[in-house]
């Protein structure tokens, strides 16, 4: 049960705080500045805490440890960028009240199958602290939202991007295999010289002769590679070929699990692939799909969360009293996708759709409002209008295509605009 949870929670307890272990009598060397960011600072303990942290999570991966100036390098760097983001949601208002982040934790119990004290009881058990395991998930909101907002948002994926996709033999690939990967990231910065693209191509190749010999590809990972999931070894999640660099498309057809690709250049730099797992593959699939239209309402740099839900709440309140929900949404709505024709977005598959959205879609009887709710947009309520199984219709291909298209910008997008907020950051290392 230990090792399950702790898998499971991973994603959402990123670099969660360990427990210091039994408080001593003796005297406690003082704290100390190891890095000033902007204008925060990232103090020893908390460096020591997560460092604790990752070389606990290599050590259940039974994988050798990288040198020690390497994690430590790394685990400092991406203090640093959290730190920055942090900053960035501070500036822009974003907050996480404790009613939201108490909800966040039962819904982590909850998909867990525990209740609150069952949940409590197994973070202690895998050496987690209850507190500090809270804050973490709120930094980790708190950077979703920030990303969300300077990322997400400002993807555009045009029709005729979805047409040309639908049509390109990458395209005629989005429902075969999906693959669970790793990989090995050496970057380059905007403008890098040829000297520095050789040097680049050059570690790479290094790396990739050596996983040709036998090299354990996590410990290179960890070791060796700029990408944001180094520590944990590589790995990037499940994906299908059209969300990667059109590069590695026609590699992963060909490669078997466990299979390694070549190194390959791409925006940010230049990457190895491994495949952990494949899955899928074949024809059109029978699936369920719902008609739902929603109205959301985001907090912004002039309206905070506290002021976002009261405007919520009271759309609510006019919706139950009769109000039209079509009209409501055209004037109150901050979806512009969806905000002129009512709120309409029509019929989606639910696997499209964030976790936050579709459980209470799925929760809400067909008719039905909901009652206002947060997701990473922002706070929405959403009518149910109809439920139908179908199979894989043109809308959903289209669907299915314009996903993938932002899932790869947002990807290469995030990367390049991580290493500009760290450039423009003003940091100083006292280490």
């Amino acid at each position: 049960m230990k090792s399950k949870l702790t898998n499971r929670l991973r994603p959402l307890l990123l670099g969660a705080l360990l427990l210091g272990g039994a408080v001593h009598a003796q005297v406690q060397p003082l704290d100390r500045v190891v890095a000033i960011v902007d204008n925060d600072v990232i103090m020893q303990s908390q460096f020591d805490r997560r460092l604790r942290e990752v070389e606990q999570t290599i050590a259940k991966r039974g994988a050798q440890m990288p040198p020690q100036q390497e994690i430590q390098r790394q685990v400092l760097e991406r203090l640093i960028l959290e730190d920055i983001q942090l900053q960035l949601g501070e500036r822009s208002g974003i907050r996480i009240g404790d009613e939201e982040l108490n909800q966040a934790m039962a819904t982590i119990a909850q998909r867990n199958n525990l209740t609150p004290d069952q949940f409590r009881a197994a973070l202690a058990r895998d050496g987690l602290s209850y507190e500090d395991a809270r804050d973490q998930i709120r930094r980790e909101m708190v950077i979703s939202r920030v990303r969300q907002r300077r990322v997400a948002e400002r993807i555009q994926v045009s029709d005729q991007e979805v047409r040309n996709f639908l049509a390109s033999d990458l395209g005629k690939l989005q429902l075969s295999e999906e693959f669970r990967l790793a990989s090995i990231v050496i970057p380059l910065s905007d403008g890098a010289s040829p000297e520095e693209i050789q040097t680049a191509e050059r570690q790479t190749r290094q790396i990739y002769q050596q996983l040709r010999s036998g090299a354990d590809f996590t410990e290179l990972a960890m070791s060796r590679s700029a990408g944001e999931t180094a520590l944990e070894g590589g790995e990037i999640g499940w994906r299908k070929a059209a969300q990667l660099p059109p590069a590695f498309a026609e590699m992963l057809g060909r490669l078997p699990t466990g299979g390694i690709s070549e190194p390959v250049r791409t925006p940010g730099g230049f990457m190895i692939i491994k495949v952990l797992e494949k899955r899928g593959g074949s024809g059109a699939q029978i699936r369920d799909e719902v008609h739902v239209r929603h109205i959301l309402i985001k907090p912004s740099e002039i309206r905070n969360e506290a002021e976002t839900k009261r405007l919520i709440e009271r759309i609510y309140d006019r919706l139950r009293a009769g109000e039209d929900f079509g009209e409501m949404a055209k004037s109150f709505s901050e979806d512009p996708g969806s905000a002129l024709n009512g709120g309409d977005l029509n019929w989606v598959d639910p696997n499209a759709l964030v976790p936050e959205f579709r459980e209470v879609m799925e929760n809400t009887p067909s008719g039905q409002l909901s009652r206002p709710f947060r997701s990473p947009f922002g706070w929405h309520i959403l009518e149910v209008l109809g439920r139908r199984a179908t199979d894989s219709s043109e809308q959903s291909r289209e669907q299915q295509a314009r996903n993938m298209l932002r899932n790869r910008k947002y990807d290469e997008e995030l990367q390049a605009w991580l290493r500009q907020i760290r450039d423009e950051a003003y940091v100083e290392i006292k280490q």
